[in-house]
């Protein structure tokens, strides 16, 4: 059995750390028993003695909701790096830097964003290494991915996904416009983004047609660089994730009465559980960390 000592002596059990970061990452003890190869019982009989041994309540549970603690919003940042740590670790001892070829997809604003940080640290674990990396839409990725052509994918849901998809993390997303530009609020609302099927595009038109407030398409592209371009220039309003801001927009919302946008989650999928892969999953998570996201709210 794996287990780390904590700052009292008492260990910390890292089977128990698993389980705990599963509820929190599939948002149900039952769907974590599935995915565990465990009963619901024995997921809850894990918690427990996870929140015995760190001496807090991980949990805060009713009937029909779950959501984190304090504590355990702590200790599943803490968590999901001791885990990681340990698999580079395995992957390490298990042989050689890798040498061939890895096929990656990443959505569009993955790539943009968080892409360079995740390959920097990849490469100082296997500089042999070789990467084909393709970028497009999430749902185009996972198709290239059933047909063998990709061996790991960095995309993006609203929705929770089930099997297959691992959660690097999550935070919401919000309407940006130009930094110094007055918003027409006389006016349908300006929108630049990306072509359909994407989720950013139907999270904003969605949530704008539930509110009753008229919207015109001005500004469409496959770029996420070209989408924020079109909103620094004051042409239109486009939907990002909180962390994608940058230098020259504002966050626009509720005083201009926008409605409120949901929270958008990063997975990764991969093809195989192998240490490649692994290592790149890894180093996305802590791309992606390295800022606080809004806390995990959790289905019952």
């Amino acid at each position: 059995m794996d287990i780390l000592p904590t700052a009292d002596g008492v260990p910390l059990d890292t089977v128990l750390l698993r389980t705990f970061l599963e509820v929190v990452d599939s948002g149900s003890f039952a769907t974590a028993a599935e995915r565990l190869a465990l009963t619901p019982s024995a997921v809850s009989g894990h918690i427990k003695r996870l929140e015995q041994m760190v001496g807090v309540d991980l949990l805060t549970r009713t009937t029909r909701h779950l959501s984190l603690t304090q504590g355990g919003d702590t200790l599943y940042a803490y968590g999901r790096n001791i885990l990681d740590l340990e698999r580079e670790a395995r992957a390490k001892l298990r042989g050689a830097p890798l040498r061939g070829l890895l096929r990656v997809g990443a959505s569009e604003d993955f790539a943009g964003a968080w892409l360079p940080q995740v390959l920097q640290r990849f490469r100082q674990r296997h500089p042999e290494a070789t990467i084909d990396l393709k970028v497009g839409i999430t749902a185009d990725l996972l198709r290239q991915q059933e047909r063998g052509r990709l061996d790991l994918v960095f995309g993006k849901q609203c929705s929770r996904v089930g099997k297959g998809g691992e959660l690097l993390w999550e935070e919401p997303l919000v309407w940006a416009y130009a930094e110094n530009d007055p918003l027409d609020l006389d006016r349908p609302l300006p929108l630049a983004v990306f072509p359909d099927p994407c989720i950013y595009r139907e999270s904003a038109i969605t949530a704008l047609n539930k509110a009753g407030h008229a919207w015109r398409l001005v500004f469409e592209s496959s770029s996420m660089a070209g989408c924020l371009s079109a909103a620094r220039a004051g042409f239109a309003v486009t939907v990002i994730a909180d962390s994608q801001r940058v230098e020259g927009l504002r966050l626009v919302g509720r005083n201009e009465g926008l409605p409120a946008l949901p929270v958008v989650r990063f997975y990764a999928f991969p093809r195989s559980d192998s240490p490649a892969c692994a290592d790149l999953i890894a180093a996305a998570r802590r791309a992606g960390q390295q800022d606080r996201f809004s806390p995990r709210a959790l289905r019952g």
